[in-house]
């Protein structure tokens, strides 16, 4: 008697399948297409990877741009300024590396590329931020503790 034969697996769907889960804040994922069927699970030990010692409490965090550069950023679109620094993430930015600690950057400070510039928290995961090139810090356009979208401006590096 034969086996029935197992239907082939297709590695593409696959790691699409992974990229929405990873991409989603979704924990698992279920696909079942005729004899075939794929689940995908996030295990919650990767969510806790790299977890700060110590947390931040933006609610109670003090704004640290300049009081003059807030009412500018607000009514003014740096989305296409060429010296902007767009968040690659959606997360919350923090301006320090820790509650009290002296800001990575601040308004007129000269930086070099790849310096870290803030740090972005997703997911207990604290991001380094790194200047994508070399110039002097003309705007700050995120509070401490602010959340922040994907290719939200964060600072402008003429």
């Amino acid at each position: 008697m034969m086996k029935p034969s197992k239907p082939p697996i297709d590695t593409a769907l696959v790691r699409e399948i992974a990229k929405l889960l990873s991409e989603s804040d979704l924990t698992e994922i279920e696909v079942e297409q005729d004899a075939l069927r794929i689940r995908v699970v996030r295990t919650p030990a990767a969510v806790t990877i790299a977890a700060p010692a110590q947390g931040y409490a933006p609610a109670h965090a003090a704004p640290s741009a300049p009081a003059e550069a807030a009412p500018l950023a607000a009514t003014t679109d740096f989305s296409k300024h060429p010296g902007v620094l767009s968040s690659p993430m959606v997360g919350t930015a923090y301006r320090a590396s820790e509650p009290g600690a002296p800001a990575f950057v601040e308004l007129g400070a000269v930086v070099k590329e790849g310096q870290t510039v803030l740090i972005i928290e997703a997911m207990k995961t604290m991001n380094a931020i790194p200047a994508p090139h070399a110039g002097t810090v003309t705007r700050i356009l995120v509070e401490n503790g602010q959340p922040v979208e994907y290719g939200e401006p964060l600072i402008v590096i003429e």
